[in-house]
């Protein structure tokens, strides 16, 4: 097994090779035409010398692109980088002069036959050629510096994507963080309303509460999980706030089939069922209700929350819908939207809208909701 350095020598050789013999070859059939009167041993002759000469140019282009990726921090130099690089033009010509020398044997327009190699020959060869050699390696330097500077810009944008993916990936924990110790703070300030007057329902929301703050933990690590599992934990969730209203919380479910596998955010849903009891069912004397309701259409999931308000709602801090908007954000880049309203038959409504994701988390039996 050939090892990656290797494999990258190898490809940039046939790259350049390709490149430098279409090139060649483009050029001696400019210059030097086939002869008609012996066509094909004249074409024959032409695709050799642009072999040979294409393969002298080929070997000298990736030493240059890996001097230069090599010495470009030295850049910032600018005068005294640009003069090396253009003394650099002097040995280019007379290596690619002599390679060529070696491989090509002298041409002769006049006689129409190749000529035995000499001194003066190579002279005549570094005089007739050095501008347009002098112009090739200055196109291969600054070839190569654009081939750095891209790689440079790629880095940099790949760079700059982990970095906002990570400070995406802290921001979505801190916003997880932020919604554990609210959900606490409002369930065990339940069960302290229930201690002196009803201590065996309160010992049974702690136990209820202990169950649900250990599948929290347990799902911590997942951003997306299936929507009856969701749906299965606000159940378990409203069962808690139930045993401290009693039948003053009674809640309606209306979930289409389709939807039961489709991913949704992680605790999504609790935020918005804790306000609705916290400030809209337990804010009454009379109770209230909670209808949750999912629906599929044209590709996008709806989660519709409604709940009675009755009586003075409670004023909270809003960490509930901020957290549910900012999760959105940060998971679906702008393709969910959470919209909340209050009518005036004194109905307060939540509507998310998600894209609809199928869901391949494995899971536990959940209970039917």
């Amino acid at each position: 097994m050939s090892s990656p350095w290797l494999r990258g020598i190898t490809r940039a050789y046939m790259m350049s090779a390709a490149f430098w013999c279409g090139f060649a070859l483009l050029m001696g059939l400019q210059y030097r035409p086939p002869n008609p009167q012996h066509f094909w041993s004249s074409l024959l002759d032409l695709l050799v010398e642009v072999a040979l000469r294409g393969f002298a140019l080929a070997f000298w282009t990736p030493p240059i692109f890996f001097l230069v990726g090599r010495f470009l921090r030295y850049s910032d130099h600018r005068i005294r980088y640009i003069g090396l690089w253009a003394l650099g033009a002097i040995p280019f010509v007379i290596l690619n002069t002599s390679f060529v020398w070696l491989l090509v044997p002298p041409y002769d327009d006049t006689l129409q036959k190749h000529l035995p190699r000499s001194f003066s020959w190579w002279l005549l060869m570094i005089r007739n050629g050095f501008a347009d050699q002098t112009f090739i390696f200055i196109a291969v330097v600054v070839a190569a510096h654009a081939y750095q500077y891209l790689k440079r810009l790629q880095r940099e944008e790949r760079e700059k994507y982990e970095y906002q993916r990570a400070l995406v990936a802290s921001e979505l924990q801190v916003l997880k963080m932020q919604v554990h110790p609210h959900f606490l703070f409002n369930t065990l300030h339940g069960i302290a309303a229930l201690i002196d007057t009803d201590t065996k329902s309160a010992k049974s929301m702690l136990i209820k509460l202990s169950s649900l703050l250990r599948k929290t933990l347990d799902r911590d690590c997942s951003d997306l999980v299936p929507l009856e599992d969701e749906l299965h934990f606000v159940q378990e969730y409203l069962e808690v706030e139930k045993m401290r209203l009693g039948d003053r919380l009674r809640v309606e479910w209306l979930v289409a089939e389709q939807t039961r596998n489709l991913a949704v955010p992680r605790m999504i849903l609790q935020p918005l069922a804790e306000n609705a009891v916290r400030h809209g069912v337990a804010a009454s004397r009379e109770g209230g209700w909670i209808k949750i309701v999912t629906s599929l259409d044209a590709g996008a999931l709806t989660i519709s929350l409604r709940n009675s308000v009755g009586g003075k709602a409670l004023i909270g801090t809003g960490v509930g819908i901020r957290n549910v908007e900012a999760r959105l954000k940060y998971l679906y880049f702008g393709d969910a939207s959470i919209r909340f309203s209050l009518s005036d038959d004194h109905t307060a409504s939540v509507r998310l809208c998600i894209p609809a994701l199928n869901s391949r988390i494995a899971r536990p039996e959940a209970v039917e909701v």
